[in-house]
């Protein structure tokens, strides 16, 4: 019988270090993909996948799938003078990639997919209308400079889609309210983390892979790390996150930020001007597998962001048994407890120092137990799973008349 096909549209190569809850939301679509299903991916390749725009058969996470590279990108993690959303779509336009199903992670590229025939549904994965109507940096998303134009293409786009699922409680609300027409095809789902990859340590085993980093930095053996993880853009506003933590002013305390981007050389100036190249590690682009470990073994997470969705990265600090620092924005405040995190009252190096400082001097309040179980709803293999089901019973129920007719 022939299995229902899925194609995942998003900009990125799966084989980079490409920061970002998507990119990780994607493979783990891909991992948990059921088996009655075949899965394809659009994106972009590099040197080791040439020809670009050809099918080609590849195995990822551990699932072989068909991938179709559109054009060459060797950092995404960065910023280029032609956003590459933009890039992206151009290159769909005038092609043809029908499906049963078409889940698109941006809203522009569905610009292309107008006449394509198959179920097609948008993941939001921010605040959209927050995050255009936003202060500060003007960079941080060129729809800023445009909103009415913006609304005017989502107002048109967005009636092609079968379903919207978004992972912002609020933005959830605001489409049904601007969308009546489509409200029913608008709903909120989960974001995910893969508990295959993190989990807890024991305290004694935490403690012990903790003084090892230590030594392996040069830094006393009980030295309390603070952890960020994620690009460095405007939206995480990683700025305050470093003039935060040297408000902390806490001796022994170390903070290790994972990520690279756009804002990598203005960072580093600011740590040098601020006298913390000592106190302050960047490791640049982690391979997930390394960041699970940095998840395991430090005494808390921190995101500074400007706006949010549910940021993957916090449901993997949880899993993981650490703490959570978050600024009020999307949907971590709401999903925090007193005893698994602390929310900055206001966006200022103080209030997140204060913040920082609490979950430090008092890790006792903050058990590991607490963490597990406010993430465990959130398990990838459940959510995703529960997701391939309903789009299973969809199509034996009613779509099994459109068949996959061309190519891969």
């Amino acid at each position: 019988m022939r299995k229902p096909v899925l194609t995942i549209f998003y900009q990125f190569n799966p084989w980079n270090s490409s920061i970002g809850g998507i990119q990780t939301l994607i493979k783990m679509f891909i991992k948990y993909a059921p088996r009655e299903f075949r899965v394809r991916l659009v994106g972009t390749g590099d040197d080791n996948f040439q020809p670009t725009q050809k099918w080609q058969t590849v195995e990822i996470v551990g699932r072989e799938i068909s991938f179709l590279p559109l054009f060459f990108l060797k950092n995404d993690n960065v910023r280029s003078k032609i956003p590459t959303t933009l890039k992206y779509t151009a290159a769909l336009l005038g092609r043809r990639f029908s499906s049963d199903f078409m889940h698109f992670h941006r809203l522009e590229p569905s610009l292309a997919a107008w006449n394509w025939q198959g179920e097609k549904t948008l993941f939001v994965h921010n605040d959209i209308h927050t995050q255009i109507q936003a202060g500060g940096e003007q960079k941080a998303i060129l729809w800023r400079r445009f909103p009415a134009l913006y609304f005017a293409l989502e107002s048109l786009l967005v009636r092609q889609f079968s379903e919207i699922l978004s992972c912002n409680t609020d933005a959830t609300e605001f489409y049904k309210q601007r969308y009546p027409n489509i409200q029913e095809r608008i709903e909120y789902i989960k974001n995910s983390f893969d508990s295959e990859i993190f989990y807890p340590l024991t305290q004694i085993e935490r403690q012990a892979q903790r003084r090892k980093l230590a030594r392996k930095l040069g830094l006393d053996e009980e030295t309390r790390f603070v952890l960020f993880a994620g690009r460095l853009h405007p939206q995480k506003d990683p700025m305050l996150l470093v003039r935060g933590f040297a408000a902390l002013n806490e001796p022994n305390t170390h903070l290790l930020i994972a990520g690279d981007g756009e804002l990598t050389t203005e960072i580093r100036l600011e740590i040098a001007q601020l006298g913390l190249s000592n106190r302050v590690t960047m490791l640049g682009a982690v391979a997930i597998e390394e960041l699970a470990k940095l998840h395991r073994i430090c005494n808390v997470f921190i995101l500074c962001s400007a706006y949010e969705g549910l940021p993957l990265v916090v449901l993997e600090a949880l899993g993981s048994g650490t703490p959570v620092v978050t600024t009020r924005c999307g949907e971590t405040p709401k999903l925090l407890t007193a005893d698994n995190g602390v929310i900055c009252k206001q966006r200022t190096s103080e209030c997140v120092a204060d913040a920082l400082r609490q979950v430090i001097i008092h890790p006792e309040n903050y058990p590991i137990a607490s963490c597990l179980r406010t993430a465990q709803p959130y398990d990838a293999r459940t959510v995703i799973e529960g997701i391939y089901y309903k789009m299973l019973s969809r199509w034996e129920l009613g779509g099994k008349s459109w068949g996959l007719r061309t190519g891969k």
